[in-house]
């Protein structure tokens, strides 16, 4: 053989040799054995892989449903171990598999429907192919946000534990596999779709809104403090269960419900937020009160709550008395004599109807 012909040869050779094998590489192959724990894989023209150990235990899921004859793909951890094996991980690859998936997640905004799993102070974690991801509380939909009027962190996590267990319909909005950080949102899941019924406007600052302001509104969220309401305008205000309704409200949730449209006014405007009112746009009822009753009036009111200081009674929608404790010596004695729901006579000893106060005697008290 010529010397040109030697070369011609090496040079074909070393065209035609496999790159060389490190700690990192992905290789593809037939399982040629399964033995007490132990996968053999041909990874040709590298020799035989093996999956063993940590890697066979944390990979059984995967392996359960393979035989003898089928490709896997797996992941180099040592290229030659003391038995001479190559000893590789079928996990490390589904990582890699799985976090090509995030990407493209990320990129086509894929909707996915997944379970909270448990809640910290900053949001929701949640299981996705077995790694963990994170929902903020930023990210979460009107409907689902902590309604805390004052921002108590405490009190969000409360309401973030409530969320757990439940499935919700999320996007991924990031995939960083090398801090491992998978981000999720609720925001803008389907925002083909229409999501509020009330036409906002052009979005409005919060110094556009003034106290007075009499707007359309549509519920966004009910607690048991009150309920959210997103105005003409885009901006989102509370209406205190006390601004709800002039008659006495016990669970908001009875009067209104998600997407309800009201109608409510401006009372306040104060750190970026502004406060709602329902009721200021009704009849006040202490204002017609106060040409009908008087101090020591006689009259008939109906039991509606209990409370630490007495009984308050209505004597008509909107306007009610406290019948205090003192008269009854205890709350026992005062709850067999006064019936929730039940009317009874009572006198007027203190009546403000400036000031929304009314105090009550009960008749048969005073009579014994």
């Amino acid at each position: 053989m010529t010397e040109l012909n030697k070369d011609n040869a090496m040079h074909a050779l070393l065209n035609d040799a496999p790159e060389a094998l490190e700690v990192g590489s992905t290789v593809e192959g037939p399982i040629v054995n399964i033995d007490r724990g132990r996968i053999y894989i041909d990874i040709h023209p590298y020799g035989t892989a093996v999956i063993y150990g940590r890697e066979y235990l944390s990979a059984r899921d995967m392996l359960k449903n393979l035989g003898v004859g089928d490709t896997i793909e797996a992941k180099v951890i040592t290229v030659e171990n003391k038995d001479g094996y190559i000893e590789v991980s079928l996990r490390e690859a589904r990582q890699k598999q799985i976090w090509s998936e995030a990407a493209k997640a990320v990129e086509e905004k894929t909707p996915l429907e997944l379970t909270i799993k448990d809640a910290n102070k900053g949001g929701l974690i949640i299981d996705w192919e077995g790694m963990t991801g994170f929902l903020p509380a930023s990210q979460l939909s009107a409907e689902n946000y902590p309604k805390v009027p004052d921002g108590d962190k405490d009190k969000i996590f409360v309401e973030l534990k409530n969320l757990v267990g439940t499935s919700l319909t999320l996007t991924m909005i990031t995939a960083d596999p090398k801090e491992g950080k998978i981000i999720f949102s609720e925001k803008n899941v389907g925002a083909n779709k229409e999501e509020s019924k009330v036409e906002t406007g052009p979005k409005k600052t919060i110094e556009e809104y003034s106290v007075g302001d009499e707007l359309e509104g549509e519920i966004t969220g009910v607690t048991d403090f009150g309920a959210f309401v997103r105005v003409e305008g885009g901006m989102e205000g509370l209406v205190h269960i006390s601004e709800m309704d002039w008659g006495l409200v016990d669970n908001p949730k009875e009067l209104y419900r998600q997407g309800d449209h009201v109608k409510v006014k401006v009372i306040e405007v104060k750190d970026g937020k502004i406060s709602l009112s329902i009721k200021a746009l009704k009849d006040n009822p202490w204002t017609t009160a106060k040409d009908k009753y008087k101090q020591g009036d006689k009259v008939n009111a109906v039991i509606i709550k209990y409370n630490q200081h007495g009984a308050l009674a209505s004597i008509e929608e909107g306007v009610a008395g406290l019948v205090h404790i003192s008269e009854f010596g205890d709350e026992e004695t005062l709850k067999s004599e006064l019936k929730l729901g039940m009317p009874y006579e009572f006198t007027i000893s203190i009546f403000e109807p400036e000031n929304r106060k009314m105090t009550l005697v009960y008749k048969d008290k005073k009579e014994e």
